[in-house]
């Protein structure tokens, strides 16, 4: 069960790194307080069709996220191009997973202050769990400060279980 929880959280914690790795221009920070974020592979139909979670955060979690994204994207990544294009983020990036090579392309939209919108295509050499290309849709909105029984690093997931990613990526997570 601990491990499926990590599994969860970390994939979760993914997810939010992965909207906010470091390059040489810089994500904008994303405003404290209560984010709902909705995912999924843009059809809004079939498998992978979508989920919502949300995170709260505060300046130090944001960045820790964003740190995290870069940490991976060093490890993973030969290429990682961010450019700000039209009022948007474009994002061009080819990473290992595993053997697989996924070359990606994002892009983002937003404010960063009351909304913000990831569409990303990428494909995967030689196929990544049977695919050999994918899309997703990140829509995330700010409802609010976070509630009273939320600290900065929690999220809840769509199963309605509560975990603090900050605390299980410096080793204490809740059991």
């Amino acid at each position: 069960m601990k491990i499926r929880l990590f599994a969860a959280a970390a994939c979760c914690a993914l997810a939010s790194a992965i909207a906010f790795p470091a390059f040489a221009l810089d994500y904008p920070a994303r405003k404290p307080g209560l984010w709902e974020i909705q995912s999924g592979d843009g059809t809004g139909k079939g498998p992978g069709a979508g989920h919502t979670m949300q995170q709260c955060i505060d300046a130090a979690s944001d960045k820790a996220l964003r740190d995290m994204g870069q940490g991976m994207g060093k490890d993973m990544c030969s290429k990682q191009e961010l450019r700000a294009d039209g009022g948007k983020l474009v994002m061009d990036s080819v990473c290992k997973i595993g053997t697989t090579t996924a070359t990606s392309h994002a892009v983002m939209s937003g404010d960063f202050n009351t909304a913000y919108r990831m569409e990303s295509k990428s494909s995967y050499n030689p196929p990544l769990m049977g695919r050999t290309e994918g899309a997703s849709v990140m829509e995330a909105k700010w409802i609010g400060p976070c509630k009273a029984d939320q600290k900065p690093g929690d999220m809840v997931m769509p199963n309605g279980m509560k975990m603090n990613v900050i605390e299980m990526m410096n080793g204490r997570g809740k059991k």
